[in-house]
């Protein structure tokens, strides 16, 4: 499995439309677009005085399955104009790590 992982900011008086955006319209959007190969999403969320954090890690099946969302470049950043009115600041690229091991409790 492979994570998609990628950062965006946004000030304390946003955080909270954002992360509506996110649960609402982003999630669901990417569900729909990239298709079976996508296996889940993560919102994690870090507040802060001046700016709060955003990390999203998205989960697909293969390399193949991402480029159904970006493209044939996969780093691109995914940010509905929606999301980049919200933002503050963000990843262009998106990362992409191997899962190699995962345990439940």
């Amino acid at each position: 499995m492979i994570q998609r992982i990628w950062h965006g900011w946004t000030s304390p008086e946003n955080a909270a439309a954002y992360e509506t955006l996110i649960r609402q319209a982003v999630f669901p959007g990417i569900a729909t677009k990239a298709g079976e190969g996508f296996k889940g999403a993560e919102l994690l969320r870090l507040p802060g005085n001046a700016e709060v954090e955003f990390m999203t890690i998205l989960s697909f099946d293969t390399i193949d399955s991402i480029k159904q969302l970006t493209g044939e470049d996969t780093e691109r950043a995914y940010i509905p104009e929606k999301g980049r009115a919200l933002l503050s600041r963000w990843d262009e690229r998106a990362r992409h790590l191997e899962l190699r091991v995962e345990q439940a409790s």
